[in-house]
């Protein structure tokens, strides 16, 4: 475990919160990605690029439905993902909370969503954020400051990775890619950006904001050019829970 992210004083307590489950999904990512294999045509980049050990900021444009249950399902590790509260309703969110992932609500500070991410970084384990806090162009254009909260009070390493095809051009958000579409992961290079001591203002964490989206628009520029595979502009209709 890392010492830096356990012993800080400056970042929220989470040792009163009961250890995420994900032994679930460990088995069940596996089916998945079989699944996943055999209905698409699907091509991973630079998988030699994931971190095998140590904590992990993974950051992917947000296209369409497909893209969570695909990066939980061929990351090298397991993940956990940030998701919206509203996904976890019902027989679906018994199963998300099951495999260890974290509703957030957008339309408030979430502490609780927060400090269970910064949960998974002290364990050591993989967590995945939006930047861009919903499903679009998928171009980087629009960064929120989540991304960079977590980077600059915990140091973790982010990884940038460009998801190309899980969502057909100007598709709706809510449907998923028919089958044989072509789909490309490309993982880039990991990168930190400098801690952030306390008291952190929010124009401090917008100029970070600002810097990673410089880096994850170049990173998907550059997966499309060497992929050929395009993004699929606008969705044809917002998110219904935006």
């Amino acid at each position: 475990m890392t010492a830096e992210l356990t012993g800080h004083r400056e970042l929220p307590r989470t040792d009163d919160l009961a250890p995420l489950p994900y032994r679930l999904g460990v088995p069940l990512r596996l089916v998945v990605r079989q699944y996943f294999r055999r209905r698409y045509d699907l091509t991973v980049h630079r998988e030699d690029l994931f971190p095998r050990t140590g904590p992990v900021l993974m950051a992917p444009n947000h296209l369409g439905l497909l893209d969570g249950p695909l990066l939980g399902a061929i990351a090298p590790r397991m993940v956990h993902q940030l998701g919206k509260i509203e996904a976890f309703t019902g027989l679906q969110g018994k199963v998300l909370v099951r495999v260890g992932q974290i509703p957030i609500d957008r339309s408030a500070y979430d502490v609780l969503a927060i400090r269970r991410a910064i949960q998974v970084l002290r364990a050591d384990r993989v967590l995945t954020i939006y930047p861009e806090g919903r499903r679009g162009p998928g171009d980087f254009r629009r960064m929120r400051t989540g991304v960079a909260y977590l980077a600059a009070v915990t140091g973790t390493p982010i990884l940038p990775v460009a998801l190309l095809g899980t969502r057909q051009p100007g598709g709706d958000v809510e449907r998923f890619p028919p089958r044989g579409t072509r789909l490309d992961v490309v993982y880039g290079e990991p990168f930190t950006v400098e801690r952030v001591p306390f008291p952190r203002r929010h124009s401090d964490l917008r100029v970070i904001a600002d810097q990673i989206g410089d880096v994850l628009r170049a990173h998907v520029q550059a997966a499309v050019a060497a992929t050929g595979n395009p993004l699929p502009g606008m969705p044809d209709q917002k998110d219904p829970d935006e």
